[in-house]
């Protein structure tokens, strides 16, 4: 089993220039070119928080939408989306309930590539690396029984600045925390803010955040992106 992960905090498709595209973030989607995406901030915050990324146009790109939407103009649960190459089987969705201040969120799937069962989840952590130490747990915890044969990957925007420390701490041993790299802010990255985590099992074939012309201008943070394998 091997896949290309990707995770992209598209800023409610508000571009660095200031401009609200859905057409470049659909763009640079086609350039990073991932089987399973993580994507935050695709929701408007308020009323009937509709999604930014018009459906059929997600659906254009050759990916189904996990259907997570808890309102009917949504892509997803407090922002956070997943989408999936098509041909990869989705067995089951659900949003995961986190410790919040902040109006923040996870979702996770059941997932099938080839009859082999995975778990991805999505998220988007609090500011607050306290908070962030519990949403963790909260997410690990929600995962727990999925047993051995379903190895995890969790992705997202953590807002955690250290590579190797503070919230990441909070996963065992086994777990392979990555830090593709500085994706925050889009145009002269500095923080090392959005990660892909991996439970035990996974092989590292590569890993990096994407950085393009039409990255840096189509939001304020860049995907990253990982190949796996799974034996």
């Amino acid at each position: 089993m091997e896949l290309k992960l990707a995770s992209y905090n598209i800023h409610k498709a508000v571009g660095t220039d200031g401009r609200r595209d859905a057409d470049r973030i659909l763009a640079v989607l086609r350039e990073v070119n991932a089987d399973i995406v993580a994507l935050q901030e695709v929701d408007r915050r308020f009323g009937r928080r509709p999604s930014v990324l018009p459906r059929a146009w997600v659906e254009e790109q050759g990916y189904e939408v996990v259907p997570l939407a808890m309102l009917p103009e949504s892509l997803g649960w407090h922002g956070n989306a997943l989408l999936v190459r098509r041909g990869i089987d989705i067995l089951g969705a659900a949003p995961v309930q986190l410790p919040v201040i902040e109006p923040r969120g996870a979702v996770r799937a059941e997932l099938a590539v080839s009859g082999r069962r995975l778990r991805a989840v999505g998220m988007h952590l609090d500011l607050s690396g306290l908070r962030r130490r519990h949403q963790i747990r909260s997410v690990l915890g929600e995962i727990a029984d999925c047993g051995e044969d379903c190895p995890a990957i969790l992705m997202g925007d953590f807002n955690e600045w250290s590579p190797r420390g503070g919230s990441i701490r909070e996963f065992a041993d086994g777990w392979r925390a990555l830090s593709p790299g500085r994706s925050f802010p889009s145009r002269q990255p500095i923080a090392p803010l959005d990660r892909i985590v991996l439970s035990p099992g996974w092989e590292l074939l590569g890993q990096g955040v994407h950085h393009s012309a039409l990255a840096t201008r189509a939001s304020d943070h860049l995907p990253v992106w990982a190949d796996v394998r799974f034996p």
